[in-house]
């Protein structure tokens, strides 16, 4: 499930993002999206590629990864997001939706670190 009004397009985070095409209120479900699991052993292989920016720890022991369908994958990190995610492991699914109203041409960002709250520095440098 993915809403009609979200967009790919050029981010000033830097790349590409998403952006929605309309309002969107709090506590939207904006997209539902499959995952490919990936095991340890493919972790470690996808980590030396530039696959690797685009994964997601994986599992309840985070050892693991996948690699998620749909726009998930081009959501860019925010300490101030107003996006979430939410991992089903059972049903092999990630759930993103918003935390506070988002305006029309806006980015949707969620935080890197699983938690919007988390405001730990990233393995990786941002804009």
């Amino acid at each position: 499930m993915l809403l009609p009004y979200l967009v790919i397009a050029p981010s000033e985070k830097g790349g590409r993002g998403v952006f929605t095409t309309k309002n969107i209120p709090a506590n939207t479900t904006i997209e539902i999206s499959p995952v490919i699991q990936l095991t340890t052993k493919d972790r470690k292989q996808i980590e030396g590629t530039k696959l690797y920016h685009y994964i997601f720890e994986w599992g309840a022991s985070r050892k693991q990864a996948c690699m998620a369908l749909g726009y998930v994958s081009m959501y860019n990190h925010s300490y101030e997001p107003n996006c979430e995610y939410e991992q089903d492991y059972a049903e092999g699914l990630m759930t993103i939706r918003t935390i506070k109203p988002v305006k029309k041409g806006e980015e949707l960002c969620f935080s890197y670190n699983g938690n919007p709250d988390d405001k730990t520095p990233l393995w990786f440098k941002t804009k």
